[in-house]
């Protein structure tokens, strides 16, 4: 399991130190960030940041930071020292393999409601010159709110930067005209009418793929092109790109006025729940501290 991993390297830490990148993350609450490679199967090291005064043996299971950790970044989950969100997000983005793999690290932080694509990009801001800044800039322009999985992120940065597709909504509710859902597209090149829709493993199912054909024929029904692309096309970008390519050549281009359809794209908000969550926190723990103490009687 990755908490017994991230458990056992912890007890290393020296004073002032802490688990961060994906072990942090995942304490935080980013349970997708599971510490296996691309193979799902070799084990990540655990990243612990220990500060440029930190003394601890390197070895394969762990990797060490040894740049700046001021105390304020430093916080405990379950006991166990770990960087503050943005700080864990910070480092994860620039230990990612590749650029993409950074893309991904961060949606899946923020649809797991532990930051803020904001947070992060500020965070990214106030630490030029750090090792593999570029790789977390390239993160926070290219991350989206709304992201399901690490499959549909790569489809996603496929058909934007690869493909040339513009800017998508990424999980966006489409209607008819007379206000009846037809579904959530996973990905919608609204200029074009172009739904591009991920099949991953819960799609295999019988009933699951009898629900995809009639969502795909209410969308083709008021003019939608529909496209699929599967977690084994995702091995082949060419063949990814050509598909997409051919789809949107394919789709009808209408202006608003003459759309059977309607894209609902739902407004950015992590920022604002992240918000509205702390200053929760606050009120409740204003309560606890305003409430006079009880003695039971004995």
């Amino acid at each position: 399991m990755p908490e017994q991993r991230i458990i056992e390297q912890s007890a290393r830490l020296p004073p002032g130190g802490a688990a961060t990148g994906w072990a942090a993350c995942r304490l935080h609450g980013a349970n997708f960030l599971d510490g296996l490679g691309a193979d799902g199967l070799a084990e990540v090291p655990v990243p612990l940041a220990i500060g440029p005064t930190g003394n601890i043996r390197d070895d394969a299971r762990v990797t060490i930071s040894r740049e700046r950790l001021t105390p304020d970044e430093v916080t405990r989950v379950v006991g166990i020292p770990v960087t503050r969100a943005e700080r864990a997000v910070f480092d994860a983005v620039r230990l990612a393999r590749t650029d993409r793999d950074a893309v991904a690290v961060l949606d899946t932080c923020v649809a797991a409601g532990i930051t803020s694509i904001e947070r992060v990009s500020t965070y990214v801001d106030r630490h030029p010159g750090w090792k593999r800044i570029a790789r977390a800039r390239f993160a926070c322009l290219h991350a989206r709110e709304r992201a399901k999985s690490l499959a549909e992120t790569a489809l996603r940065l496929i058909a934007e930067l690869d493909a040339g597709l513009p800017r998508l909504h990424v999980n966006c509710p489409v209607h008819d005209r007379s206000g009846r859902l037809l579904g959530l597209a996973d990905l919608l090149d609204e200029e074009a009418g172009l739904v591009i829709e991920f099949d991953g493993a819960d799609h295999r199912s019988r009933r699951q793929h009898t629900r995809d054909t009639r969502r795909d024929e209410d969308m083709r029904g008021v003019e939608l092109e529909v496209t699929r692309v599967t977690g084994t096309d995702l091995r082949d970008t060419g063949l990814v790109v050509g598909r997409l390519q051919r789809a949107r050549s394919r789709a009808r281009f209408l202006p608003p006025g003459q759309r059977r359809w309607e894209a609902r794209p739902v407004p950015d908000c992590a920022e604002a729940e992240l918000r509205r969550a702390e200053v929760l926190a606050e009120v409740n723990a204003e309560m606890r501290a305003a409430q006079p103490w009880t003695q039971r009687p004995g």
